[in-house]
């Protein structure tokens, strides 16, 4: 090597940003928000204003103007632990429909329809095209119940989380007329209570799944020949989606929808007595239908009666409508032709009532009592 080479200086050495020397790559989820933006941007109509990237999401609200008095609706959750399973398979585009499911349609029981949603979601390390699949899964949710995407947050926690473990949240906002608010101010003696049927498990009670499944020595990657997919993938299954039908039935129907009952933490019996006003009760019949398979498989494997299970799973019942009777065969017909089966498991009673359990006060609100009676179907009755 010539001296003048030899003795040349060296280039300086690129300096390490202590950021990502720390765990942290912003790289990462600049490509993350690249690989999701087209899926992000298709929820967005004119109303949105911004793009994607901004500091804060804007939302026309001009058309609050054709309102009286307008009033805003809002809910914020998670998916759970559903996501460990999506984890355990390296399978995250599901996902985000049940994130939506479980914000979106919570605003759908007052009669609201959605405006906006943003997410966030928390990780141990970025990884791209896993963020990706779960923001399309989000943005796909919102497509579907007509919710526009218009922010979210990705955050790196290493330390904390680990590197291929997340979290996910999100929020929504809506909008109702004043005058149109659906609850249990609005239920009357004798109305008819409509079962809506889940698509399974939805995203609730999946300690008590994770629970059994690995209790029974089961891996998630393992063939279920009950379901004819592998665990993983059937318990995966997303929540229903259904914020449009009942908008679409809210209207075509007038008054005829009293009150609504999303299904979620606490089952059938606790959510149901949340819209019904003090001093009613409702016993929901169950031999109206069947729980679907998966439940009565996860309940066998976990030598559970599936009546123990009512406090936690949705048994086949994703949602509940208090309906006045005239209108019942009408609301349930016009469910049904949405691709959503739906029956009658009660009415709203008023007076004394049966000595025994019942459910009342769940999560704060003094509302009517349910209890569930007689014995489930041992075939689809609906």
């Amino acid at each position: 090597m010539a001296s003048s080479e030899r003795d040349a200086p060296s280039r300086p050495a690129q300096p390490v940003n202590p950021y990502t020397a720390a765990g942290v790559d912003t790289a990462a989820g600049d490509l993350a928000v690249e690989l999701m933006k087209s899926a992000v941007r298709r929820t967005h109509g004119p109303e949105v204003l911004g793009g994607v990237g901004g500091f804060a999401g804007l939302f026309d609200a001009t058309a609050f103007k054709a309102y009286d008095k307008p009033l805003l609706a809002t809910s914020t959750d998670g998916v759970g632990t559903k996501v460990a399973i999506a984890q355990a398979i390296d399978k995250h585009d599901t996902i985000g429909q049940d994130l939506v499911g479980m914000v979106v349609d919570d605003i759908v029981v007052v009669g609201a329809k959605p405006l906006f949603m943003t997410d966030y979601i928390a990780c141990g390390k970025v990884f791209p095209e896993r963020i990706a699949d779960i923001v399309r899964g989000i943005a796909a949710g919102c497509a579907a119940t007509g919710t526009a995407l218009v922010g979210g947050e990705t955050a790196e926690h290493p330390g904390l989380l680990g590197v291929n473990d997340y979290d996910v949240a999100g929020a929504a906002t809506g909008v109702v007329e004043a005058s149109r608010v659906l609850g249990a101010e609005r239920v009357r003696d004798g109305d008819v209570v409509l079962a809506l049927a889940s698509s399974g498990l939805h995203s609730n009670g999946y300690s008590l799944v994770r629970h059994i499944v690995a209790g029974s020595g089961i891996q998630y990657g393992d063939n279920a020949a009950e379901f004819g997919t592998t665990w993983g993938e059937a318990l995966l299954e997303p929540t229903r989606l259904y914020t449009l039908p009942l908008l679409r039935l809210i209207t075509e129907t007038g008054d005829a929808v009293h009150s609504l009952s999303h299904v979620t933490g606490g089952g059938i019996a606790a959510n149901l007595a949340r819209v019904l006003p003090q001093g009613t009760w409702v016993e929901v019949d169950r031999s109206t239908w069947s729980p679907s398979p998966v439940f009565r498989v996860l309940a066998d494997l976990g030598h559970l009666e599936l009546e123990a299970t009512e406090g936690t799973w949705n048994l086949g019942v994703g949602f509940l409508a208090v309906v006045s009777a005239d209108k019942a065969a009408a609301a349930a017909s016009a469910l049904s032709r949405e691709g959503i089966a739906t029956w009658q498991v009660g009415v709203v009673q008023s007076g004394e009532r049966a000595d025994g359990h019942w459910e009342q006060g769940a999560k704060g609100v003094d509302g009517g009592a349910v209890r569930l009676v007689g014995a489930y179907a041992d075939h689809s009755a609906h």
